[in-house]
């Protein structure tokens, strides 16, 4: 086999989430200038501290980024990618959110954008968060 994934490899545990809005708008944020893929959308989020529980850094990076209050209770998981990145294996969960406290500012981000699910299909993103469209998609049709 031509891709098999190597028997050790260090895992990188990514947290995100699909903030939506009452009227099912999504927010995503732009990655800044200098840093890796810059320009592209993605889910607000981010690393997992050691011996952080999942749900805890996320309302952790949630405050962080964009200056609001998420409660642990108020979010659900929802999907996972899994993508090899060199030395390293990333792995995206994300989670969904409905109710926060405080208004978004994009305290790391390029710019912050809520949009709706036809026009995040077409931004650019990276390539862990593709996958994650489709199934945000489906929760949001069920």
């Amino acid at each position: 086999m031509t891709d098999a994934v190597p028997e050790t490899i260090a895992l990188l545990t990514v947290v995100a989430c699909a903030l939506i809005d009452p009227q099912g708008r999504v927010l995503v944020q732009q990655r800044p200038a200098g840093t890796d893929m810059a320009g592209l959308w993605e889910f607000p989020g981010g690393k997992i501290e050691a011996g952080e529980a999942p749900e805890v850094a996320l309302c952790r990076e949630l405050r962080e980024e964009l200056a609001i209050g998420v409660e642990i209770r108020d979010v659900l998981p929802l999907a996972f990618a899994s993508e090899p990145r060199g030395e390293r294996h990333l792995l995206l969960l994300l989670f969904i959110c409905h109710r926060w406290t405080g208004d978004v500012q994009p305290l790391h981000a390029a710019a912050l954008r809520w949009t709706g699910l036809p026009e995040l299909a077409e931004l650019p993103m990276p390539p862990a968060d593709v996958p994650l469209v489709d199934a945000l998609r489906a929760y949001l049709a069920a």
